[in-house]
């Protein structure tokens, strides 16, 4: 019995020993290898993010539909789901109508349907994202806090809208990917890198 309280005692005043010793260092400073650490601050960090992004899930988004096999675009993973045609139609629209209503522009008129052909759904994508790009481009942070209507009478803050944008790429292509995966396919992002 005293071999183990000992062994305590002393397993004990180590412990204490190295929290003294881990107290007297002067604590890390994280080194941040962020591109932004190296460059500054951001004038408009709201809206530069999020036009950086439209780039990257425009082009990551668009290859995603293209991916899916055409004969694949009615795939529900189970019958209460919507399809993977619905999902690409509602992108495009849901990219249409923020960009139109954080710019102050108006949504182009595309008349697409989730049964529609894969190359019609594909080309609507891609628009909505062309549209996106020019409609972001004079949209700054000045206004953030402006508010309008924009999904079932709710008001929304421009810089609110502008964050429910990023997070519907966000979730949007990882439906997609979901989808694709179900169906034997890698996403874009998964892909091995082509040397």
């Amino acid at each position: 019995m005293r071999v183990h309280a000992s062994f305590f005692v002393v397993a004990l005043a180590m412990l204490l020993m190295a929290g003294v010793a881990g107290a007297q260092q002067p604590p890390a400073v994280p080194v941040d290898r962020s591109p932004l650490a190296e460059t500054g601050t951001v004038a408009n960090p709201v809206s530069t993010f999020v036009k950086a992004g439209v780039a990257r899930y425009g082009k990551n988004m668009t290859a995603a539909a293209e991916a899916m096999p055409a004969e694949k675009y009615s795939f529900k993973p189970s019958p209460e789901m919507n399809s993977y045609g619905h999902l690409m139609m509602h992108i495009a629209q849901t990219n249409n109508t923020f960009c139109a209503k954080i710019s102050g522009q108006t949504a182009p008129d595309v008349k697409i349907a989730e049964t529609d052909p894969k190359d019609k759904l594909v080309a609507a994508i891609k628009d909505s994202f062309a549209f996106c790009t020019a409609a972001l481009e004079k949209v700054d942070d000045s206004r953030l806090g402006e508010q309008f209507v924009l999904f079932g009478g709710r008001p929304m803050s421009r810089g609110g809208a502008l964050v429910a944008l990023g997070g519907s790429w966000t979730d949007h292509y990882a439906t997609q990917a979901i989808y694709l995966r179900l169906n034997g396919i890698l996403p874009p992002t998964a892909q091995p890198e082509k040397k």
